[in-house]
């Protein structure tokens, strides 16, 4: 933004509308890439919003992916099909193919460690050490098992608030009576 902008240096404009310069040993090139990355994902559903704050910090090449399917437009229109001790959707039952194929990485625990509590989002997989693709969930209750089971499930975000949470739980509630609610939208996020 002009105002970040502003904060980074008072040198002429670079042409990008960020003007160069340092802050914290950052560049102000380094701080327009992370000002454009998304920091959270909006959920828009039948049921109402969910908004899901990333953790780049966990889990970065996931967070990216799972963007670049969001970018895409892939999730529109597709359901939350499961749901147990986990609310799940991705591109199942869809007739969609995902162009952008499976994850190249697990990252389970190779960043900050991030267990599958209540609330975390994490990467679908099958029952063997894979990465996982297009299909995540939401965790509806602690489910530490899933840190390590089959290589583990990547958590990639979290609900962000408490308004989210009434919808994932309506959603939880929904589909074991034959409704899959739909994603009608999930747009990227920047510094939420």
């Amino acid at each position: 933004s002009p105002a970040m902008a502003e904060m980074v240096s008072g040198s002429p404009p670079n042409g990008s509308g960020l003007r160069r310069g340092r802050v914290g040993g950052i560049s102000s090139g380094q701080m327009a890439d992370m000002l454009s990355e998304p920091t959270g994902l909006l959920v828009e559903t039948e049921c109402g919003s969910i908004r899901l704050r990333l953790r780049r910090d966990a889990a970065p090449v996931t967070c990216t992916y799972i963007c670049r399917l969001v970018g895409a437009g892939l999730y529109d229109g597709c359901k939350f099909y499961r749901s147990d001790f986990v609310i799940q959707c991705g591109l199942h039952g869809s007739g969609k193919r995902n162009e952008f194929g499976d994850l190249p990485v697990n990252e389970t625990g190779t960043g900050a460690r991030v267990s599958n509590a209540r609330g975390t989002c994490a990467i679908a997989h099958f029952d063997v050490p894979d990465n996982g693709n297009s299909e995540w969930f939401v965790n509806l209750q602690p489910n530490a098992h899933l840190d390590s089971a089959y290589g583990g499930y990547c958590v990639f975000a979290e609900v962000a608030d408490a308004a989210s949470f009434v919808t994932v739980d309506k959603i939880a509630e929904l589909v074991p009576t034959g409704r899959e609610p739909v994603i009608s939208s999930i747009t990227a996020l920047h510094g939420t």
